[in-house]
């Protein structure tokens, strides 16, 4: 019985414990060369650069010395709703206001017609949209063309999930964790899978948020349409709580009462 009650006993402490080696982000982890405090951690080389895609929403604006010009390519009021515009939640910012990219990869502007920009990043396509601007007005009229900020989707464990918009040209993984809400306790942050959109097709990236060479992987950024997905630990499964000390307190209860019926059963009571 004595063993019993050891083994037991054994098995709460070890069911009811998670390791800090699980929880801590950017962990010098073994195999690794390490990196240290204050060291200088170049950024990965990256092939890739988003690029735009059908049902993306830009925002294209006109800027000319004679008023008239920007004028006939401007939606009635646009630049007036853009200043009073808010993020608006998970939606884009352009999207009463910009120009949706049809199913084919075009958009349709005033007086140029249908202009193919999907498959182009954003400098690119600006750089298209400017040519067919030149090749219209012999008057210089300067061309920007960008996307409503980095819209993100988050799923699984995370403080809040859902589609977020952040405000840069450029963004972190930490800074989608922190919109989104840190990570819960018992997510699995050596196990963060990126849903990512190319040219043509999708792939599945994981990352691992305990490891500090993560800053120089090239997933450290993150690319817009992104889907974050955080699994959950195995602890998780037990009853129906939402959270690690409702699923502890589950437990340990559990195993208390075994504990007492084998004490019982024993004639140890």
């Amino acid at each position: 019985m004595r063993q019993i009650t050891y083994i037991l006993l054994l098995a709460i402490c070890t069911s009811s414990c998670i390791s800090n080696k699980r929880l801590i982000y950017l962990q010098n982890l073994p195999g690794n060369e390490p990196i240290g405090l204050d060291e200088l951690i170049p950024f990965a080389e990256m092939e890739y650069r988003y690029v735009l895609q059908p049902f993306d929403i830009v925002d294209i604006d006109f800027a000319s010395s004679n008023e008239e010009l920007t004028k006939a390519f401007e939606f009635q009021g646009a630049r007036g709703m853009r200043g009073g515009m808010g993020m608006g939640g998970g939606g884009d910012i352009f999207y009463f206001t910009g120009y949706s990219i049809d199913q084919q990869g075009f958009v349709e502007l005033p007086k140029l017609g249908k202009i193919k920009i999907a498959g182009l990043t954003e400098e690119e396509a600006k750089e298209v949209v400017q040519a067919a601007i030149n090749d219209y007005f012999k008057e210089s009229v300067f061309v920007k063309l960008r996307l409503g900020g980095i819209r993100f989707t988050t799923l699984g464990e995370f403080g809040s999930s859902g589609t977020k918009v952040i405000m840069k040209n450029r963004a972190t993984i930490f800074d989608a964790l922190a919109m989104s809400g840190e990570s819960n306790i018992l997510a699995k942050k050596n196990k963060l899978f990126i849903i990512r959109h190319y040219d043509g097709g999708t792939k599945i990236h994981q990352i691992n948020l305990n490891d500090r060479q993560l800053l120089a992987s090239p997933y450290f950024f993150i690319q817009p349409n992104d889907i974050l997905y955080l699994e959950p630990m195995r602890i998780r499964q037990v009853g129906s709580a939402d959270n690690l000390s409702a699923s502890l307190g589950l437990i340990l209860s559990i195993s208390s009462s075994v504990l007492v019926l084998f004490a019982l059963l024993s004639g140890g009571l």
